[in-house]
């Protein structure tokens, strides 16, 4: 089995554990490769890996999976290392419960054992794809969470008119817009009172950030339409976001967002189960009165 490792900086008081995960990883993989970033991790916490090479982004070698320790923000940066290559993800958590990366980091070891048994399956997740007349994010212009465009200082909000197919939906007076995935729908779109959504919906969804009206509410559209935004701002420049990634953009241009032609292969346990999920980190069935 060739496997690729990416993740983030560890406490000293982790490393015997991670150490653990290590040897189970050599013992069953044939060839190893690690992200550049995570070599100096590895480099810094004294950990030496039997490696067949580094990658960077746009050079991630061809692997059967790619694994991360870390959170959802680990998991989130990956992506865009794999890229069009559509490598398998498997996250590990080394912090709390994530919406994405869903294994503890106590379980690997019996998680890695049922993987080679293939007691596993293959969770497809759509990504977004931004176009714009200057190439903000290259080589890297997709989203697996979401899109977003807010005002870059706190002053007035912004003016994002929307049209979806070339037909005008809604001008939004807010401090800003998400588009999210349904991936995305458990983040960002969600703590602005977005719908959550299925990971296996062809849909997206648009949620305003403090909208200046009332009235104004999430927009749940099918994942083949093709969304154009225009902006108004007082301010000469907007803060436009692919997950983690921002950039300040001139407020004048043209933006459009469709569903990528590739997208992200998650590997889950049989198992898992999205429901379990939300209850876990939404406390849902909970009484927490007392």
């Amino acid at each position: 089995m060739r496997v690729a490792l990416h993740g983030k900086n560890f406490s000293e008081q982790s490393i015997p554990v991670m150490r653990t995960i290590f040897d189970r990883i050599v013992r069953y993989s044939s060839k190893i490769f690690l992200s550049e970033r995570y070599a100096k991790v590895l480099h810094y916490r004294g950990i030496k890996l039997p490696l067949a090479g580094t990658f960077g982004r746009g050079n991630l070698p061809e692997c059967d999976a790619i694994i991360t320790l870390g959170g959802d923000g680990t998991l989130l940066d990956t992506v865009t290392y794999v890229g069009s290559s559509e490598t398998p993800i498997l996250g590990i958590n080394t912090g709390r419960l994530g919406f994405l990366a869903t294994i503890p980091i106590n379980k690997f070891t019996e998680t890695f054992k049922r993987i080679q048994e293939g007691d596993y399956r293959i969770d497809e997740r759509s990504l977004l794809s931004l176009r714009t007349p200057e190439n903000f994010f290259p080589n890297q212009n997709f989203a697996l969470n979401e899109f977003t465009v807010t005002k870059k200082d706190s002053s007035s909000m912004i003016t994002v008119r929307a049209f979806i197919n070339d037909e005008y939906i809604n001008s939004y007076w807010a401090d800003g817009l998400i588009v999210a995935t349904p991936t995305g729908s458990t983040g960002y779109s969600m703590s602005c009172g977005g719908p959550l959504l299925h990971p296996a919906s062809n849909n997206f969804v648009i949620t305003p950030v403090s909208p200046h009206h009332l009235n104004v509410r999430p927009l749940i559209i099918p994942d083949n339409s093709e969304i154009r935004l225009e902006i108004e701002s007082r301010s000469r420049n907007v803060l436009i976001s692919l997950d983690s990634r921002s950039q300040s953009i001139p407020y004048q241009t043209e933006i459009k967002l469709k569903k990528e032609s590739f997208g992200v292969k998650l590997i889950h346990l049989n198992d898992y189960s999205f429901y379990d999920t939300l209850r876990g980190k939404l406390n849902w069935g909970m009484d927490l009165r007392n």
